[in-house]
């Protein structure tokens, strides 16, 4: 399956962004989809995951309570609201698909090519 993310872009501190990730596989409702994200110097890390229904979401500590994860499966596309945004949030976000829910990366079979997020102070 191919992914392409966007919505990225340059934010204040405070303020909010919705992310996107279309995918081109008519059986996306089968996959589990992820949010993950990489700052620069850093490691990958785990943002979010959703169940293939929509009705099974997890996130990391750092973001829980500011973003939302969500999808439309009518739509192929999984989505990332972040709000409350932080200059520590600056990093390039990946969407991914997998068969299992889970934060950990290397579960995950398909990625995007990432969307860069800009959060000034």
């Amino acid at each position: 399956v191919q992914l392409q993310a966007f919505g990225g872009g340059l934010v204040q501190a405070g303020g909010s962004l919705r992310l996107s990730c279309a995918a081109s596989n008519p059986t996306f409702s089968s996959y589990v989809m992820g949010w993950f994200r990489q700052a620069p110097g850093e490691e990958r890390e785990f943002v979010a995951t959703i169940s293939r229904g929509g009705t099974t979401t997890a996130y990391a500590g750092s973001v829980k309570g500011r973003f939302t994860i969500s999808r439309d499966n009518a739509k192929n596309t999984v989505y990332l609201q972040m709000n409350s945004l932080k200059p520590e949030d600056t990093a390039v976000y990946y969407c991914a698909a997998g068969f299992a829910p889970s934060f950990n990366l290397t579960l995950y079979d398909y990625w995007g090519q990432g969307t860069e997020v800009t959060v000034s102070s």
